[in-house]
């Protein structure tokens, strides 16, 4: 077994080299699809989260983001719950925190009728964010399976933002296992594409 994937062992690729520089907490992230309901996250841990989010990189540092965190069981949890598909439900409500992020798309005060890089700076900033829970032992899995218009008019949401993803944030579950081929990696990502 390979110690940082989790999966079975392969003959050695070029790519091996270069993938042992990687920080180890790039080389061991991973999404679970199943979270620990009884780990709880305090309201100092989620600060942290939404601070690492905000030190992201944006263009012309705009910052064209924003993140709404519903801590499970918090008054707010229950109605995003109710608006998650039915493919993402089971495991997302078993995370200890979701968090809607926003991109804002429309830059008021301008003529421009959205923001080019907002939905790019937003993926920067829930990378950072993710990258930080991981260094706090905890694990992310992003998605987009939600009722985007009644999360929408849940959280009222005005024109000039998007709610893109959400993120579950958590312990995962003692039983949670990679799926697998998730270690998996595109053989080359340089332009033209093979």
């Amino acid at each position: 077994m390979d110690d940082a994937t989790g999966e079975p062992a392969t003959a050695p690729s070029p790519q091996d080299d270069v993938r042992d520089g990687l920080l180890p907490v790039l080389r061991q992230r991973w999404s679970p699809r199943e979270f620990d309901d009884q780990h709880v996250l305090d309201p100092g841990q989620v600060d942290l989260l939404l601070e690492a989010a905000r030190w992201a990189p944006s263009a012309g540092n705009s910052q064209p983001w924003a993140f709404r965190p519903a801590l499970r069981d918090a008054p707010d949890w229950r109605g995003i719950v109710d608006c998650l598909a039915g493919s993402s439900r089971p495991w997302a409500r078993q995370a200890s925190l979701l968090v809607v992020n926003l991109s804002h798309v429309y830059v008021e005060g301008t003529d421009w009728q959205f923001s080019e890089f907002s939905v790019y700076d937003l993926g920067q900033a829930v990378a950072h964010m993710t990258i930080q829970a991981h260094s706090m032992g905890l694990a992310c899995r992003q998605f987009r399976a939600f009722d985007l218009e009644a999360l929408t008019r849940l959280l009222d949401v005005p024109p000039h933002w998007q709610i893109t993803t959400i993120t579950a944030i958590g312990v995962p579950a003692p039983a949670a296992q990679r799926d697998r081929g998730t270690s998996v990696r595109a053989p080359s990502i340089t332009w033209p594409r093979e």
